[in-house]
């Protein structure tokens, strides 16, 4: 029987074409408005020179850093969005699931000054992940995290579990999603219990809007 994790895995190899086409052409309105802008922020802040984009989907990530001077390295699961980030940037992107960076089965390199993950971290037991996260970083290295807002998200359901997206009102041909949804307090224990110290919290919005668009957390 297939586990939500193989399930969120394959759901994004048949949704890959319609993901590239929705970012590229600016469809997701609060990508667009807010939260590209967010991260990017978040990173330039601490002038890094070295960032590995982990679950850099299409790339525009990559592009945005490298256009700023900065050596960004890719990582993701699906060969279609690996492939589409190599195409349209300059920046090395390495094929490799999360379970493979786990299992140090695929060399991504090493001594990041920053490893972000943006709307990346998307299944259960992430704190495997983040703790060999934690050892290709420089003494002193941040990681940043760009996360649904688990208020918003949790539609008054405010509890850890798995939920599903099924991308109502994006063009394409899409298969619904399984994706795990955690509160506040389980993202603080997931980033301290792989060995993190949180150093800082944004709650990115538009000014039209009541309510966030995303959570964005630093941890050292």
């Amino acid at each position: 029987m297939p586990t939500h994790e193989s399930e969120l895995l394959q759901s994004w190899h048949h949704n890959a074409q319609a993901w590239i086409d929705a970012v590229r052409t600016g469809a997701i309105a609060s990508r667009r408005e807010v939260t590209d802008q967010a991260i990017l922020l978040a990173i330039l802040s601490r002038q890094p020179g070295r960032v590995l984009d982990l679950g850099c989907g299409e790339g525009w990530l990559l592009r945005a850093l490298a256009g700023r001077g900065i050596q960004a390295v890719g990582v993701d699961g699906d060969a279609t969005l690996v492939e589409s980030a190599r195409a349209t940037g300059s920046s090395p992107v390495h094929l490799a699931s999360y379970e493979a960076l786990v299992q140090a089965k695929v060399d991504i390199g090493s001594d990041y000054d920053l490893i972000c993950a943006n709307f990346a971290l998307l299944h259960q037991d992430i704190i495997p992940l983040l703790t060999a996260m934690k050892a290709l970083l420089v003494p002193g290295g941040a990681l940043v995290i760009q996360t649904l807002h688990p208020w918003v998200a949790a539609a008054g359901d405010y509890q850890d579990g798995w939920r599903q997206e099924h991308f109502e009102g994006f063009k394409g041909q899409w298969q619904p999603m399984p994706w795990y949804l955690r509160t506040l307090p389980s993202w603080f224990n997931a980033l301290d219990m792989a060995g993190f110290r949180l150093t800082g919290l944004q709650e990115p919005q538009h000014p039209q809007s009541t309510v966030p668009q995303s959570l964005l957390l630093v941890a050292e």
